[in-house]
């Protein structure tokens, strides 16, 4: 008796490191089942997840099936920005383009008219944007937009910050304001949607319901996309009737001005003037402007630009953007005619 009673106090001491060495494993275990898939993605599912109840579940079943693109990591890091503006131009003052914009122009005349003029924008500027961003509409983009921002947001510490908010916005917007279903968008490298290649932010924080149909669609609805763009342009503060850019010419006193931080107005163009650029047309000297120099065919171009040239910069920084946007909206205004509608 006294044996049997010795061995059965032995047995628990003898299970003690196998039930210890079980607590151990679960956790591995478990931390294991769990693991991100993109580095900082538990991170950002929590954030979403708090700010809109959506399920942590489904927000990592669609993390999990982004897949990082390199194609995209190499495309963003030689965009068409980085060519000198005698390049960069004759990607977008075509021909064929300035004739397509024509063309699209008086098709959707009537509703293009009424935009511009609710919002105080002209709508060849309009119709420009969509001509230079996707050809109007021909090429919206082939990339999967969760894919891109993924990318984006975890593996190019360039701008990471600024694509995971993006790809934030994106995981949070309502599904009335996507063009489909969230994982099936398709877009640019950068992630960005529609005729107009709005960014989730700018989709969220000026789209536009045009139709009144209860979404905002960035590819469907013309209303919609050229609201979007008006509302966008307005919003940041776009003078109806001002000025764009008009070319500016240096004297011998002229000193090549330094590239500012970004192109808003800053001093008006007397004070320009008096340190050697004249304007090549009439424009009140007291207006403020900014010096822009671009790299032309027959070397530099100087230009004095103004809060709508800003504007655009908004849209995209380059003033190569700018000024594209500026001269195709032109050209297609003087091909279809009509009162001149800055």
């Amino acid at each position: 008796m006294d044996e049997v009673l010795a061995a059965r106090r032995a047995r628990p001491a003898r299970l003690l490191p196998r039930l210890a060495g079980a607590m151990i494993v679960f956790p591995l275990l478990s931390a294991t089942a769990f693991a991100e898939t993109h580095p900082g993605q538990d991170q950002l599912v929590r954030e979403v997840a708090k700010d809109t109840g959506k399920s942590r579940a489904s927000l990592n079943a669609l993390l999990d099936g982004a897949k990082k693109q390199q194609a995209i990591l190499d495309a963003i890091s030689r965009p068409a920005e980085g060519k000198p503006w005698r390049d960069y131009r004759p990607i977008f003052l075509t021909e064929q383009r300035i004739a397509a914009g024509a063309d699209f122009y008086r098709e959707h005349r009537a509703l293009l008219d009424g935009i511009g003029k609710r919002y105080g924008v002209p709508p060849e500027y309009i119709v420009a944007i969509v001509g230079v961003e996707t050809f109007y509409g021909r090429n919206t983009g082939k990339w999967k937009v969760l894919d891109a921002l993924t990318t984006l947001a975890f593996y190019y510490p360039k701008r990471a910050p600024f694509f995971r908010e993006q790809l934030k916005v994106l995981l949070e917007l309502p599904p009335n304001h996507l063009g489909g279903s969230l994982d099936t968008l398709t877009g640019s490298y950068a992630g960005a949607q529609g005729w107009g290649q709005f960014m989730p932010s700018s989709i969220r924080d000026w789209g536009v319901d045009c139709d009144h149909d209860g979404r905002i669609d960035m590819k469907g609805s013309m209303g919609d996309i050229f609201a979007s763009v008006a509302n966008y342009f307005s919003q940041h503060g776009w003078e109806a009737g001002g000025p764009i850019a008009i070319r500016a010419q240096p004297d011998r006193r002229a000193v090549p001005p330094e590239v500012p931080k970004d192109w808003r107005p800053v001093a008006p163009i007397e004070s320009f003037v008096a340190n050697g650029f004249a304007p090549l047309q009439h424009v009140n000297p007291g207006r403020d402007a900014q010096l822009v120099r671009l790299d032309g065919p027959n070397g530099d171009e100087y230009w004095f630009v103004f809060q709508n040239f800003y504007v655009i910069t908004t849209y995209n920084r380059s003033p190569m953007y700018a000024m594209a946007v500026d001269q195709l909206a032109q050209a297609i205004r003087a091909r279809v005619g009509g009162p001149e509608a800055r």
